[in-house]
């Protein structure tokens, strides 16, 4: 793996930013993504990425993962987020039983996606599980065919406890005609990834719908399905806050070359001070997640100092992209105002990332 920074747009094809940037405002006034986006995606097997091989998936090294993800949400916010939350949901193959996984990726359309906050239960019966609960924030909602939610387990009707006296907590996968779709998604950023509540009540479903997403309860044995999943979340998220605030830097750039001989240098040199700042995290960050990965593979495990090292560095990224779009904001005047204009969008969209936790309080 290089250590090599290179910008985004090196990981896709000017014909799949053509057709990604080229939908936006379609899918922003639809509140979803498109038809030729989700079609493009599904072409490139984008939503399969972490799949296991052996489901037909691509089950790509991650850091490669990583910065194809980057990319895109380089060339579009709401379609980088809904392929990273959905790719990520793909993970979860390595933890399914085979019966169950074979099926959910059997459909060349399978795209996964849920909430993992638990809030729902699943009480144990003969015949399987039933599970009620109503979830938030599954990104890509309109065209997922499989949710993953987060239960706490209930038997005889108590609260199963795990050995340190917590809610037992598995994730079950739903299949698309059986929950409900509830539409909760009002954000003014990030439109597009349709980011809606699902929701069931009392349904029964088989065991072999649970998983726990454990390195130990991995059904796949490979590195990917070893890498801690926090770290995993936290370099996705980041990397997708990163692809919107150059995207957004590129865009300010373009604003500014077109002031006055008196306001243009003042500018430009924000310009590069943010240019400077996104290089400077992009390549601690890359190095770091290059280091882990490669301990990963080579040894079976991270070590505790890789993965808080990754840990700050995914933290610091994501802090650093919105600092340089706080800081160039401002002088790209009343275009930045403008809910119609690209930049705007951009802006609304990383504001919106941002407001995600996993990347905000301390682990």
């Amino acid at each position: 793996m290089t250590n090599q920074l290179h910008h985004p747009s090196v990981c896709l094809t000017p014909e799949q930013t053509t057709i990604i940037r080229n939908n936006v405002h379609k899918a922003e006034a639809a509140e979803q993504l498109q038809p030729e986006q989700i079609a493009l995606a599904v072409e490139q097997r984008w939503f399969t990425m972490l799949v296991p091989l052996q489901y037909n998936g691509l089950q790509k090294a991650l850091p490669e993962m990583v910065r194809l993800e980057e990319a895109i949400a380089w060339a579009d916010g709401s379609m980088g987020w809904v392929v990273t939350l959905c790719s990520g949901a793909g993970w979860f193959g390595g933890f399914m039983q085979p019966s169950l996984a074979d099926a959910v990726f059997a459909n060349p359309h399978a795209c996964l996606a849920g909430s993992g906050a638990a809030t729902g239960t699943a009480e144990e019966t003969a015949e399987g599980y039933l599970v009620s609960g109503k979830w938030w924030h599954a990104s890509g909602a309109p065209h997922n065919t499989v949710f993953t939610a987060n239960c706490r387990l209930v038997k005889e009707g108590k609260v199963l406890t795990d050995a340190a006296g917590q809610p037992l907590v598995k994730a079950f996968a739903l299949m698309r005609e059986e929950v409900t779709l509830i539409p909760t998604w009002q954000s003014f950023g990030l439109v597009a990834t349709a980011s809606h509540a699902f929701e069931v009540q009392q349904l029964l479903v088989p065991a072999n719908r649970l998983f726990a997403i454990e390195p130990d309860a991995a059904i796949i044995k490979a590195p990917l399905y070893q890498y801690p999943f926090l770290q995993l979340a936290e370099v996705t998220l980041a990397a997708n806050i990163s692809g919107m605030a150059l995207h957004f830097i590129e865009e300010a750039e373009a604003i500014v070359q077109q002031k006055n001989e008196k306001e243009q240098p003042v500018a430009q040199q924000y310009v590069r001070d943010a240019q400077e700042m996104m290089e400077q995290a992009r390549r601690i960050f890359y190095t770091s997640l290059d280091a882990s990965w490669q301990q990963q593979v080579f040894t079976g495990e991270v070590s505790v100092e890789a993965l808080q090292e990754i840990s700050v560095a995914a933290r610091t990224l994501a802090a650093k992209s919105i600092q340089a779009v706080q800081m160039l904001y401002s002088y790209c005047g009343l275009a930045a105002a403008n809910k119609h204009s690209v930049i705007n969008q951009v802006w609304r969209d990383i504001h919106t990332a941002s407001q995600h936790s996993l990347l905000v309080y301390p682990r």
